[in-house]
């Protein structure tokens, strides 16, 4: 009998999809080579150990004091952060949320201290989050050989010292031969004056996928600002004054001029740091994380302009145009978790009586945006493409509406008008860290029960600071 031709096509057919079928996912994680994985850290280990941030101040007051109270030192104590790591511990568990902790708290991350979320029994080091033997560890860095081929999820080399027990600090400046007075050696290091050296954790990829999540190096590598040579640290390690003309001349600052500032647009953690500080009676570090809040307002007023465009038709107004400009930010705005920040327009017209003739983008009185306002973020999909807040869960979004430095964003707004009256259109950019039902529903994950009492002296959660990056008023005259 002659053999059936379906045979060999069948055959043929399994043997073209089987190695499709039983291939492993493109990007997949060597974790012989990144032990920490989900985080992408490595640990040089020897008999060195890190040093406590109190200790480094011994030395360096002025620097110490610039970094408390800063992003950095207070990344891993952050409730919001605390509350978002104990919702991914439960939903997909301590060996997911180790990639936000090996950036949140990097050296009490290899030398195994943290367990999952919660402060308590945590060491001085655990707590220091991102402290200045943190980033002064930094040896190098494995950029280019992440699963990616590219930063991401703390991709760094951490070498704290010697096989003798010798200490080893790396920072910018060529060393003296005083440099750490025989407490330790110095290196001069490159990667410290480089974006490259905030890269790894400032660019946050699916566990899974290696699909980007959070990209503001990426955002700052494809900017002007990296084509000028301008890098993060001309901006967030400077006061208000020299960022401002980091931006706008592009221009590296002098070496005199950097400070451990680290400055964010965190409002609220500023805040919730201060009054922590006051219910202790420590009022130095209140004083510096208020003046570290009073910097970032500054900045996020700094960072946009606003213009307003009448659109006629027929001899009418018919739409009214404004145009939101990234005049400063060295990365999108927002930036970070932009599905979970909230940038968006407030914008009023009146006539010359002063009746509202169109009014959106104010929010309710429990901070509630109404529908239609207008907000520049990200919406994130799960692998079943499904709208998703949680990065643990996030592979591809639907939508990216940020803006990109040195560019603009159109937002157009119909206003049809029978009568040649005047307009007057007052319009509004305004920022949060996060939607305000997002971060109460955080804070209530707090794993510490009453722990707003307790560590920050109030009993209700508070609304999150809402500001007014930048406003104009434009009367239009209708022809």
């Amino acid at each position: 009998m002659k053999p059936s031709p379906i045979v060999p096509l069948i055959v043929a057919t399994l043997l073209f999809l089987s190695p499709a079928i039983a291939a492993p996912p493109y990007m997949q994680t060597d974790t012989a080579f990144y032990p920490y994985a989900p985080s992408l850290l490595k640990w040089e280990k020897t008999e060195a150990e890190f040093t406590e941030p109190e200790t480094c101040g011994e030395c360096h007051p002025e620097k110490y004091e610039q970094w408390q109270g800063s992003m950095h030192a207070i990344a891993f104590k952050d409730p919001l952060y605390q509350g978002e790591l104990n919702l991914a511990a439960t939903k997909a568990g301590h060996g997911i949320t180790r990639q936000c902790e090996g950036c949140h708290t990097p050296a009490a991350v290899v030398k195994g201290e943290i367990k999952g979320a919660g402060l308590k029994d945590l060491s001085p080091l655990a707590l220091a989050g991102v402290s200045c033997d943190v980033c002064h560890s930094v040896k190098g860095h494995t950029h280019w050989e992440t699963p990616s081929h590219q930063p991401e999820n703390g991709s760094l080399v951490l070498s704290p010292g010697t096989n003798d027990g010798e200490l080893t600090k790396y920072g910018p400046a060529a060393p003296d031969e005083d440099c750490g007075d025989g407490f330790h050696t110095c290196v001069e290091s490159p990667l410290h004056t480089s974006s490259e050296l905030c890269a790894s954790c400032h660019q946050v990829f699916n566990h899974r996928t290696h699909t980007p999540l959070e990209v503001s190096y990426q955002e700052w590598r494809d900017s002007p600002y990296s084509a000028n040579n301008i890098h993060c640290q001309d901006c967030h390690m400077v006061d208000t004054k020299t960022f401002k003309r980091s931006a706008d001349e592009l221009v590296r600052p002098e070496r005199s001029e950097y400070r451990h500032y680290f400055n964010g647009a965190n409002l609220f953690l500023y805040d919730m740091t201060a009054r922590a500080a006051e219910k202790n009676g420590d009022k130095d570090l209140a004083a510096n994380a208020r003046e570290k809040y009073a910097m970032a307002l500054a900045r996020l007023k700094a960072a946009a302009e606003l213009a307003v465009f009448p659109v006629y038709r027929n001899g009418r107004l018919a739409e009214i145009r404004i145009r939101v400009k990234n005049i400063r930010a060295g990365h999108n705005l927002p930036t970070s978790l932009t599905n979970i920040r909230q940038m968006w327009l407030e914008v009023t017209a009146t006539d010359a009586d002063g009746k509202v003739l169109m009014a959106t983008g104010s929010p309710g009185p429990k901070g509630a945006l109404p529908k239609g306002t207008r907000i520049f973020n990200t919406q994130g999909q799960d692998a079943n493409l499904n709208f998703s807040i949680y990065p643990w869960e996030i592979e591809t979004f639907s939508k990216n509406d940020t803006i990109p430095p040195k560019g603009f964003r159109d937002v157009i707004y119909g206003l049809s008008m029978e009568k040649k009256i005047p307009v007057t259109v007052h319009a509004r950019l305004r920022f949060r860290q996060a939607d305000q039902e997002i971060a109460e529903k955080l804070l209530r994950l707090v794993p510490d029960p009453g722990h707003l009492e307790k560590i920050y002296g109030i009993k209700e959660i508070p609304l999150l600071p809402v500001v007014d990056m930048t406003e104009t008023t434009v009367v239009i005259n209708t022809p």
